[in-house]
């Protein structure tokens, strides 16, 4: 039994400590902003051609994005943490299947990010739902 609550409290601070939440309400809008802080990569060339999730085919040059949760369509701002630029990308796929990032954007996205050489960059995410 104490092993089990030790390995749920490790679980659950490394959950916290990947990345943050903070929920902004949009001033009389009806729309919630959420925004998340975590480490993103992007996808590799030998995706380019291949069905994303949404059935669209994966393209680099496009501002696109993979994420495990949103719903498809959705419209997420990511900010690169480190230099301050952001870009607007669309979730037309699921992943990244790893913990350790909390999105995959497409080459395009990373190169105007400025993190593409550098392979991961920690960024926030932005986006709204309906309230």
């Amino acid at each position: 039994m104490k092993y089990c609550l030790l390995l749920l409290s490790m679980f659950v601070f490394m959950q916290v400590s990947a990345q943050s939440d903070v929920t902004e309400s949009g001033a009389g809008t009806g729309i919630v902003t959420r925004i998340k802080t975590g480490l993103a990569t992007y996808y590799h060339k030998k995706f380019e051609g291949r069905r994303t999730t949404s059935g669209a085919k994966y393209r680099g040059r496009k501002f696109t994005c993979a994420h495990m949760s949103l719903p498809l369509g959705t419209i997420v701002t990511v900010t690169n943490v480190s230099n301050g630029k952001s870009v607007e990308v669309e979730v037309n796929d699921r992943g990244p299947h790893s913990r350790k990032y909390i999105i995959d954007v497409s080459e395009s996205a990373a190169k105007e990010l400025g993190f593409f050489n550098k392979g991961q960059s920690e960024v926030t995410i932005s986006y709204g739902k309906p309230s």
